[in-house]
């Protein structure tokens, strides 16, 4: 005798189990809106009204999935309004305790055809919506208008402009196709402004350290200009800068890594994984000595790293320099193999790399796999130097030299485990 559960009683077991958590967790929002501690009529708010609504769309979408359960939806609908009504008279206008009971009485026809992952998503949310209203209500006072403006961008950049492209090869770029362009452009800018947000909503007032662990998220380049300045116009209160430096060029490693293994450039990943691996850490190790060092010191200022990484032309652009430099890469290895390449990547180094990078990996070029990932480390130990000069020229304190002096080696280390390795 099997001692498995009959799926249908399963299923109306998990239906009774859901819808009385649900119902639990209304009955608690009702008497949290309500501001009453002496019992109130709460109509559709209790745990049993909720439990006895989805226990019957249950058996009514067992007897027949049409119109027993349209009927009883239809039932449903009509006292939902009429309590809705009566609940108005008393100045509450809320339609969530209705949306809960009617989503509660497709319980069971969900648990009976879901997946899981959909049922427990969907529980999750109602759980939430009734559960976190004051952190809701915060959060929806304090987002601003022009977040939902950047969402639209993303959007567009996401869901209208990527499907509209063909899947086929760029004209005179082997192995560069439009969508894999654009593809890279959604990475690197979600990545992107997934560090703006976290800087701008999660931590509003971060320390100069964690300016560098966001700013490098997004831009590790416009991290250390920031940074630098700062050090400059007031380096009593930022004597952390120089850590903050190292680690904004720690999180570019980071993010390198994720962009090209997301992207599907596995090997490539394997193989950058030691030295990238070994600037990470050492940048870590590097920027914590430096921390140590000022440890009494004045607490850091709050800095801010830039403006919203996502807008439009930013996207096109980085798309038209993808392109760009798959064109230029596609000759220079033509004409000029793997050592025009490494004098290219050094040079591209002084530019924005993650375009370079990427067309790099998506093209078909006349070069070994090593060169390329030789190209890769010669180019982020460029863009290094860049930062190094940035670093002392803008900060002008002899405390951002360690890191600046780092930033400059990982350039002459790259080149090596380039040329042996």
């Amino acid at each position: 005798m099997s001692n498995v559960i009959p799926p249908l009683l399963g299923g109306f077991l998990s239906t009774i189990a859901l819808s009385f958590i649900i119902g639990l967790e209304l009955h608690a929002y009702r008497r949290r809106d309500s501001k009453e501690t002496v019992p109130i009529d709460l109509g559709f708010g209790t745990s049993r009204t909720i439990t006895i609504i989805a226990t019957s769309g249950f058996v009514l979408w067992s007897l027949a999935p049409v119109i027993p359960f349209c009927a009883g939806l239809v039932t449903v609908t009509i006292l939902l309004a009429l309590d809705y009504q009566k609940r108005l008279a008393n100045g509450d206008a809320s339609l969530l305790v209705s949306f809960i009971a009617l989503l509660s009485y497709a319980l069971g026809p969900f648990i009976l055809t879901a997946p899981v992952v959909v049922i427990a998503a969907l529980v999750v949310v109602m759980l939430l919506a009734l559960g976190e209203q004051s952190g809701i209500r915060r959060f929806s006072d304090a987002f601003p208008a022009q977040e939902g403006v950047t969402l639209a961008k993303f959007f567009i950049l996401a869901g209208l402009i990527l499907p509209l492209l063909p899947n086929s090869e760029i004209f005179g770029l082997s192995g560069i196709t439009y969508t894999k362009v654009w593809t890279a452009v959604l990475v690197i800018s979600g990545i992107s402004y997934l560090g703006y947000l976290a800087h701008n909503y999660l931590f509003p007032r971060a320390g100069t350290l964690l300016t560098g662990v966001l700013g490098g998220m997004y831009s590790s380049t416009a991290a250390t200009v920031v940074l630098a300045r700062a050090a400059r116009s007031a380096p009593a209160q930022t004597p952390l800068a120089p850590a903050a430096v190292v680690i904004a060029t720690a999180m570019m490693y980071a993010r390198l890594f994720a962009v090209i293994f997301l992207l599907g450039h596995q090997d490539a990943a394997i193989a950058l994984a030691i030295p990238f691996g070994f600037f990470f850490f050492m940048s870590l190790a590097l920027a914590g000595a430096l921390a140590w060092r000022v440890r009494h010191s004045a607490p850091a200022v709050h800095t801010a790293v830039s403006s919203n990484p996502l807008d439009l032309p930013i996207a096109f652009l980085f798309a038209g320099l993808f392109v760009a430099f798959a064109a230029i890469t596609d000759f220079v290895t033509t004409h000029f193999g793997a050592n025009g390449l490494h004098l290219l990547s050094f040079v591209v180094g002084f530019s924005d790399i993650d375009p370079f990078i990427l067309s790099l990996l998506d093209g078909k070029f006349q070069v070994s796999q090593s060169a390329i990932v030789a190209a890769v480390l010669i180019a982020s130990g460029s863009n290094n130097l860049l930062k190094a000069c940035y670093a002392m020229v803008l900060s002008r304190q002899k405390t951002m030299l360690p890191a600046a002096l780092w930033l400059a080696l990982t350039l002459l280390l790259s080149a090596l485990y380039a040329a042996y390795f």
